[in-house]
């Protein structure tokens, strides 16, 4: 459908400046299944990605052992069910590799990267009051004149890479894992340490183990572990999982967490006898059912919270042993799944191999980086030949904050967020028309959500309030303070009765120095989210103006 002049009016741009009616910033599963809708509305549209090709977190995320954690095939795109079967998985849990090529294949597919500038990165963005349009700049110089601006950078995108003094001076490696060379690096015979062991750490740390000479691993904040357990797949169960297409189509919308997993049984309605198998029978799975599909008392319950994180404790110190690796690398100061909750194969086992050390540094902390390596604060030092810093993100805002973004009167997106971090729903700001995002706090993302079901939801609800702008002939959008309060307010009463609010982790940007405090993800559930959307399209969009 063409667009009708009618509704976009012709904007004059500057000279030298491009026109678009909507420009996307990011290519990765956000942004390419909005590139493909908001073409399929007949908007003149261009995506744009700081990265050479297309994939997102999984162009960038190629350091050892990165692979899903969600099944493959659930993390999937699943409007179409050709996309859907004619791409084939090798395992439950594909690595790296394989899933840059199906965003690859995903992108050919619906031949996205015509509309696509690789390897150019958004500078600024000023919203101009005058004409309800924004002018967006990239560090090419290049200008652009676009009606809608749809934010598509991921919640885990933006690197805490700088973190320690004396960085520039290390005379080896140091490489955050979220910028791995293509090339790879050689790590044979090298000594390694690895600062971090969330979900990215444990995944480095138990495949070079084996390859380095000397590992050093500095643990700061233990993590409840779950074993992970990915068979190939053959002919046979390619079949299988292509067969549920449908089932999984309507289900995983709706979950509490978009998995295929649920919370189907109570704690209060089992014997202790049946708590404990339905404990063993989710651990046993080998996947994120524990979390995601065991009991979900466990964030709200503090008594339920301990007996779940007892029983994955116990499994750890029976794989441990050694009393004091327990002490250092099992929690007990925060209950299980109230961070975020890593898979592993085999990682406990790696600490009983003779070339590997874990070294406590919560109460040592890392000083300085020296130019032969670490040196903690007791002065303690390590020698190493490359330094893999796994120290996360700053997570759900960072995408943007990095970004000059200029909303009504100038008003800095920046400095808005640094003072107290808010958004309607996750998918617009008060004080910024006409600029749409996804994967930014206050919405499902990254934390309790499977990220395609969130995001495919995120931009299908995008664009069809853009189509619903343009059947009513308006221009310009914006949520109203008061909906915006709105939504703050259910996010955090939400927020505030669950266990995820009580404690310190990337959930609340507690790993960013100054960052406002906030569980960053809506923990309501991906399906009652998914109804409060559409509940407000279906009013009208009450909690937003349209002009």
């Amino acid at each position: 459908m063409a667009l009708d002049s009618h509704i976009l009016p012709q904007a004059e741009a500057s000279t030298g400046q491009q026109v678009l009616d909507a420009l996307i910033i990011g290519a990765g599963v956000a942004g390419l299944y909005q590139l493909h809708q908001l073409r399929q509305l007949g908007l003149k549209v261009r995506a744009f990605d700081t990265a050479s090709d297309v994939g997102g977190t999984w162009y960038w995320n190629r350091y050892p052992g990165a692979k899903f954690d969600s099944e493959a095939y659930i993390y999937q795109y699943l409007f179409s069910e050709d996309l859907y079967k004619n791409w084939s998985w090798s395992s439950r849990f594909p690595e790296q590799p394989e899933i840059e090529r199906w965003l690859g294949y995903i992108a050919d597919s619906l031949d996205l990267r015509r509309d696509i500038s690789f390897s150019t990165t958004i500078t600024s963005a000023v919203f101009d009051e005058d004409r309800n349009r924004w002018t967006v700049t990239t560090d090419k110089g290049e200008v652009y004149d676009t009606q809608f601006l749809v934010t598509c950078g991921g919640m885990l995108s933006a690197p805490m890479a700088d973190v320690f003094p004396g960085q520039d001076d290390f005379k080896g490696q140091i490489v955050h894992t979220s910028r791995w060379p293509k090339e790879d690096i050689d790590l044979a015979g090298k000594r390694v340490g690895v600062v971090g062991i969330g979900a990215t750490g444990i995944q480095v740390i138990q495949t070079i183990a084996d390859k380095v000479a000397e590992l050093k691993v500095f643990v700061r904040t233990p993590q409840y572990v779950l074993p992970m357990k990915n068979p190939s797949y053959g002919p046979e169960e390619v079949a299988a999982y292509k067969a549920r297409f449908e089932e999984l189509r309507q289900t995983l919308p709706n979950t509490f967490t978009g998995f295929e997993h649920d919370f189907e049984k109570q704690w209060k309605d089992l014997t202790p006898e049946e708590r404990r198998a339905h404990l063993e029978d989710c651990h046993e799975n080998g996947s994120l059912k524990l979390w995601l599909g065991s009991f979900g008392e466990m964030f709200f319950d503090p008594e339920v919270s301990e007996q779940v994180s007892e029983f994955v404790r116990e499994k750890m110190r029976a794989r441990l042993k050694d009393r004091k690796l327990c002490e250092l690398l099992i929690p007990t100061d925060y209950g299980f799944g109230t961070h975020r909750v890593p898979l592993e194969m085999n990682c406990l086992e790696v600490y009983l191999r003779p070339n590997v050390e874990a070294v406590p540094v919560r109460d040592n902390p890392i000083a300085r980086i020296t130019p032969e390596g670490i040196e903690l604060a007791d002065g303690t030092r390590y020698d190493l030949d490359v330094i893999i810093l796994a120290t996360g993100f700053d997570a759900g805002t960072g995408a943007l904050t990095r970004i000059d973004i200029r909303g009504r009167g100038e008003r800095s997106l920046r400095e808005d967020w640094g003072r107290d971090i808010r958004t309607t729903m996750g998918l617009m700001v008060h004080g910024y028309p006409n600029m749409f995002t996804t994967a930014v706090p206050l919405a499902p993302s990254a934390a309790l959500c499977n990220m395609t079901t969130c995001l495919q939801q995120q931009t299908e609800w995008i664009t069809d309030t853009i189509r619903t702008m343009r059947e009513q002939g308006k221009t310009v959008i914006e949520p109203t303070a008061e909906g915006e309060e709105a939504w703050v307010r259910h996010h955090d009463e939400t927020a505030s009765a669950n266990l995820i609010s009580k404690t310190n982790s990337w959930y609340l940007g507690s790993n960013v120095p100054g960052k406002p405090r906030r569980v960053l993800s809506y923990t309501g559930g991906v399906g009652t989210y998914r109804r409060k959307c559409a509940e407000e399209a279906a009013a009208g969009y009450p909690s937003f103006t349209m002009a």
